[in-house]
């Protein structure tokens, strides 16, 4: 039997969880001690889709700029800029210094090495901080951060999810422009926080792995609308 080989830890700004990285027979995985593996390079067919909804909502942009929160194993970067086209600008926004490295080094290979493409830009902190001060700034942004609506790990992640955060990634986003959002399951109160903040809204339910077996992931995929007055 193969050995699994602790490669590296990290700690998640503002909070006391550790991250650690793990390699078992040529893949990868990233565990938080005591709550199991958060993410794997096995199984990402959802990461992948989270890109390839949005990307085909701006298809007639010749130069999109777009905006990734949370790099983890880079396939949703990968995707996007594999979907996004050849002028696009595709930010990734990644709060643990860490996870950059490791996406450079120990374990890029798996999504193809996406931030050596440069059409890809490096933001190594909160996605937040580039959604309050960009307005009119991207063409779509995906979020995959801290499991969805329902953040687990870092409790400043919630705003991302609130109507006030949802508003401000509205303000984010071009005339036109799309926001997708991962989730590892559903939540109908969120998907009406999305309405609320000037989105008309798609569900999509999607599978992780390739044979369509396995859990459920939910991507909402939020087209911005002008807002009616209150």
């Amino acid at each position: 039997m193969k050995p699994t080989i602790l490669l590296g830890t990290a700690l998640i700004p503002d909070t006391r969880t550790e991250l650690k990285l793990y390699s078992h027979d040529g893949e990868f995985s990233i565990k938080i001690p005591g709550r199991g593996e958060l993410m794997n390079t096995r199984v990402h067919g959802s990461e992948i889709a989270l890109a390839e909804l949005a990307c085909e909502r701006m298809a007639e942009k010749q130069t999109p700029r777009v905006l990734v929160g949370g790099l983890g194993m880079g396939f949703t970067l990968a995707a996007a800029l594999k979907s996004a086209g050849p002028s696009a600008e595709v930010v990734v926004a990644e709060l643990v210094p860490e996870v950059v490295e490791w996406n450079r080094t120990l374990m890029g290979e798996a999504s193809g090495h996406p931030l050596s493409d440069p059409r890809s830009k490096v933001h190594v902190g909160d996605v937040a901080e580039l959604i309050r001060s960009e307005k009119d700034g991207f063409d779509a942004i995906m979020l995959d951060v801290d499991n969805g609506p329902e953040a687990m790990i870092r409790r400043e992640n919630n705003w991302l999810y609130t109507i006030a955060g949802l508003e401000a990634a509205h303000d984010a986003l071009r005339p036109g422009g799309v926001l997708a959002v991962w989730s590892a399951g559903p939540d109908q109160m969120f998907k009406a926080r999305l309405h609320h903040a000037g989105f008309k809204v798609e569900e999509k339910i999607v599978r992780p792995n390739k044979s369509g077996k396995g859990s459920r992931h939910y991507i909402w995929v939020g087209t911005s609308r002008v807002k009616p007055r209150v």
